[in-house]
């Protein structure tokens, strides 16, 4: 069979490239909040400013996390965002089988450190310039936490419409 071409033909446009509502992504491990930045004194009298290691590590698992579910994507820089973060922590191995089944029921939740301001902040900051332009886009946040069999840290991003 020959091939027709027809003259007048034009290939429909590729559809445009679907934007998510929002990206959820899951931290391994226990929940972390941010740190202070630490001052040291040299010998010399000057004084250094650092972001401790700890905090520095878990910002950069933050963004790898973002990084794979998000495949590329950055929320525009003029959206409203809201971000819903729910901490799991590890049970204490010291409590009984009863308080521990408690725990993981929901019935006792976590009021230890790290709070849950910290834990927002060392997530928002993690993103900046990856998931958004700046933290400030960031206009409604829900926070939980919870006790779990396995530590981690589940964030969903959404666009936040009027």
């Amino acid at each position: 069979m020959a091939t027709r071409f027809i003259s007048n033909f034009v290939p429909p446009a590729p559809a445009a490239p679907r934007r998510p509502k929002s990206i959820s992504f899951e931290i391994p491990g226990p929940p972390q909040g941010k740190a202070r930045p630490r001052v040291v004194r040299a010998r010399n009298g000057m004084s250094m400013t650092y972001t401790p290691d700890k905090t520095v590590a878990y910002e950069e698992l933050v963004r790898l996390r973002y990084k794979a579910a998000a495949q590329g994507f950055r929320f525009a820089d003029d959206a409203q965002l809201a971000m819903q973060i729910t901490a799991f922590y590890p049970v204490p191995k010291s409590k009984s089988k009863r308080i521990k089944a408690n725990m993981l029921a929901g019935a006792m939740r976590p009021t230890k450190k790290p709070d849950c301001d910290n834990v927002i902040k060392i997530i928002c900051d993690a993103l900046n310039e990856l998931a958004y332009k700046d933290d400030a886009q960031i206009v409604v946040t829900q926070m939980s936490k919870y006790y779990g069999e396995v530590p981690k840290t589940l964030v969903k991003i959404m666009e936040v419409h009027s």
